[in-house]
């Protein structure tokens, strides 16, 4: 569905604009800079059989695909010198070889894995396309930010015995990880539950399997916790529709300050799905039973 409408004045702000154009053209001189000799790749996991909102990744808002926009973004990252090396992560069902065309189209990579085992997808993935580290994104978060995405792959580059590194603080939908092909391969050896769809990056962060290290919010602005920037809901696709409604313009991406002061300014639209967090996280500890081996080979849940 294409969903069109006014954009909102309420603000005018530039600086937290970024042209694509520049982004593209800049970000091998970026990474150049930053002396990355590593083969960097960024994963999304995403699959069109949603239990709560199909197809949510190719509806359009701004009059394109949802996953457009977070490829934006992705594409963003000063780590990111090829759109090839920005890799959805999806399935081989057959419900969605449509994702497959939406994200080709727009020229970035596709592999299809495993329906449940995300894991072994991620890994089949890494090791497909020859990553030495990997930015993960998730699929729902289609305003994930750049910024963190870069400050996770740069701090976990910084220190060879590190890794993965996350985010804490930030509003939910914001923060991204970024983990070495060594921490992969840790995890796909010693991971039991297959069917790990959700709470999958536990296997990384809450077994003593990887050593993690924290990237925490950079400025105040950034903290607003009673956002959720997540796409699982019918609400939640109706905060987003406002808010690139009001901040969206083609060819350039806005940022995560234009966000929060937007949602500052106007908090009734964070109360158009704040009912739903509570259900959101019962969901995920449902969900997410997990089993690993540690490294004495004990088998241990998460």
């Amino acid at each position: 569905m294409a969903l069109y409408g006014k954009r909102s004045n309420i603000l005018n702000r530039k600086d937290d604009l970024i042209p694509l154009k520049e982004v593209e053209l800049g970000a091998k001189l970026r990474a150049k800079r930053d002396k990355v000799d590593n083969k960097i790749g960024l994963i999304i996991p995403i699959r069109l059989a949603s239990e709560r909102l199909p197809n949510k990744a190719i509806l359009e808002i701004c009059g394109r695909p949802i996953v457009w926009h977070l490829l934006d973004r992705c594409c963003a990252s000063k780590y990111i010198t090829d759109k090839a090396n920005v890799v959805v992560c999806t399935t081989q069902e057959k419900s969605d070889d449509a994702l497959q065309e939406v994200v080709e189209r727009y020229g970035c990579s596709v592999f299809r894995g495993s329906t449940d085992d995300i894991i072994k997808r991620f890994h089949n993935a890494i090791e497909h396309f020859g990553f030495d580290a990997v930015i993960q994104v998730d699929g729902d978060d289609i305003l994930c930010d750049m910024q963190y995405m870069d400050l996770t792959m740069k701090k976990l580059l910084s220190d060879a015995d590190l890794d993965i590194v996350t985010c804490e603080g930030l509003p939910l939908g914001i923060a991204s990880k970024s983990f070495s092909r060594r921490a992969m391969k840790k995890v796909y050896q010693h991971y039991k539950t297959e069917r790990n769809d959700t709470g999958f990056i536990y296997f990384f962060t809450k077994t003593g399997l990887c050593r993690q290290a924290v990237v925490l919010p950079i400025k105040p602005e950034h903290v607003l916790n009673e956002a959720r920037l997540t796409l699982d809901y019918e609400q939640d696709y109706e905060v987003f529709r406002i808010i690139f409604e009001a901040l969206y313009r083609k060819g350039r991406i806005f940022g995560l300050e234009d966000i929060l002061q937007l949602l500052k300014a106007k908090p009734e639209i964070t109360r158009i799905n704040s009912v739903l967090e509570e259900e959101y996280w019962r969901r995920t500890r449902e969900k997410a039973q997990l089993a690993f081996m540690d490294v004495q080979g004990q088998i241990k849940k998460i």
